[in-house]
């Protein structure tokens, strides 16, 4: 479904149609973030629980992930966002390290949730660095968290440096020696080293031979704006200098009590053998290898990707939720 140019500021969420996409803004602090819903938004308990959708980056959009609308056609909503800083939500390119933290991004997805009034009623889908965000709300908001979909993400920052390093010395030398060179030399906005990045990212981000316009979108806005992803991150993935590096939550992965999927890619810039600490963290979690794709396995096996996501929430609609069960 394209895009709707017109942007609905004031939705009222309970009287949609079904089969139509909204979008609308909520206030959150200063500002305002903007969303999208796919799909028939019910009030109350009605209808399937719908799907959260959390991009990654941090400072990507949800464009990459609109694949996922299609889940919207069973009858469940699937609801899309930018977060704070990107793409159609506020910019505040002034604001430091100390500004852009996980627990701003933990508040915000609150506030959208509270504002749809399906906080307690919902699944949560994190791809990347969204994992890691939906990981963290699960943890602050168990009571509401229907089921967990952790996609090509993990558990903290310092496996990620470790996966990025054992894709890297597979390139070819001379594009390591580009990248070498101009981080020792801080010039990672050169022209030369950006080259060197897409040969990593054409192997581990998205094999694909050309990307979809939904993935350039959303990496073209994240370069229109890459506060957030410098501050966070630093200037590529392969070069993390932001105040993510020591970001975790192996010690806090047994509280998570949602079913739990995790998913990633056999060529994954966030390798298979990383995932090995979410599993073995979070009691019960199921774990799928998408065999011929790296970080978008959304696109670069969408059939396969969709329907075993579908299947899983089906089968989590199924499981008695603590707020369903009547005491005695």
């Amino acid at each position: 479904m394209a895009l709707a140019e017109a942007v609905r500021t004031n939705l009222d969420v309970g009287n949609m149609e079904e089969g139509q996409m909204h979008e609308g803004y909520v206030s959150f602090e200063d500002g305002r973030t903007w969303y999208r819903i796919e799909g028939d938004l019910r009030p109350g308990d009605a209808g399937p629980p719908p799907l959260v959708v959390l991009h990654g980056g941090p400072g990507a959009t949800h464009d990459y992930l609109l694949p996922l609308a299609e889940l919207a056609q069973g009858g469940r909503a699937v609801v899309f966002y930018d977060q704070f800083g990107n793409g159609r939500s506020s910019h505040f390119p002034d604001r430091g390290g100390d500004y852009w933290t996980v627990d701003l991004f933990v508040r915000e997805l609150t506030t959208l949730l509270s504002h749809l009034g399906i906080q307690t009623r919902c699944h949560i889908l994190g791809h990347s660095w969204g994992g890691m965000l939906a990981q963290e709300y699960a943890l602050a908001h168990p009571a509401g968290v229907r089921s967990l979909v952790l996609s090509n993400t993990a558990a903290s920052f310092s496996e990620i440096v470790e996966s990025m390093d054992h894709w890297r010395v597979q390139l070819p030398e001379d594009v390591q020696e580009t990248l070498a060179l101009h981080e020792s030399a801080s010039t990672t906005d050169d022209p030369e080293y950006l080259a060197a990045c897409q040969v990593f990212y054409h192997r581990h981000m998205c094999r694909l031979a050309e990307w979809p316009p939904e993935v350039v979108a959303s990496l073209t806005a994240q370069a229109n704006d890459p506060t957030v992803y410098h501050t966070m991150n630093g200037p590529s993935e392969l070069f993390v200098t932001g105040n993510l590096q020591s970001w975790r939550t192996t010690e806090r992965l047994a509280q998570i009590t949602a079913p739990t999927l995790v998913l990633c890619g056999r060529y994954d810039e966030l390798a298979p053998q990383l995932q090995d600490t979410l599993v073995q963290g979070i009691k019960g979690s199921k774990f799928i290898i998408f065999e011929d794709s790296s970080h978008m396995p959304m696109w670069e096996e969408r059939e396969a990707y969709l329907e075993l996501v579908n299947q899983w929430l089906t089968d989590c609609d199924s499981i008695p939720h603590p707020r369903d069960i009547e005491p005695g």
